[in-house]
Formats: structure tokens, sequence, C-alpha cells
């Protein structure tokens, strides 16, 4: 649940990109967006239950989000997610 993030908010506050990986309805990115000041890089996962569709109910979810700074890469493009922070964080420091 919701409790595990706000059991490690600090580490998140504290980080220059988080990845959120998120099945099912794929609303953890938009929430994580809201707490944090830095960019959040969404990873819809194809893995979840009920009518998740192999990912794509979340992905939609992700694409159609209100929440400013979160970016969206493809369904299990954790790779990508990961290429895009370290880009990030590089021209940061």
């Amino acid at each position: 649940g919701i409790h595990r993030l706000f059991n490690n908010l600090s580490l998140f506050q504290d980080s220059d990109v988080v990845i959120v990986c998120a099945g099912m309805d794929g609303a953890l990115p938009s929430v994580v967006g809201g707490l944090v000041q830095a960019p959040v890089i969404a990873v819809p996962t194809s893995i979840g239950y009920g009518a998740s569709f192999s990912g794509i109910s979340a992905l939609l979810t992700m694409l159609n989000s209100c929440s400013p700074g979160v970016t969206v890469v493809n369904i299990d493009n954790g790779f990508g997610a990961a290429v895009t922070a370290y880009k990030i964080i590089n021209k940061i420091n």
C-alpha cells in the first residue's frame, strides 16, 4: 500500500530523478509526482490483475496524468527510464 511510500518519502524527496514502475491502474507515478520536486519517469508494467490488458491500462492512465513533471516510457521499458534518468543526472552535474 501507499504506507510503503510514506515510510520512505525522504529518500524520494532527496533524489534528482525518481523512476516509478506501476501496473494495474498506473496511478502511483502521479502520487509520487505530487510529493517530490524531482522529475518522475513512469514505467507501466505488463504485470497486473483484473483488466490491465498487458500494461495498456497503466500506460494510458500515465499518459493522461495531469501531474506536472511526470514523463512516461513504454510498457516494461525500465532500461529506457534508467537511460533517461542517467542523462538528466549527468546534465545536472
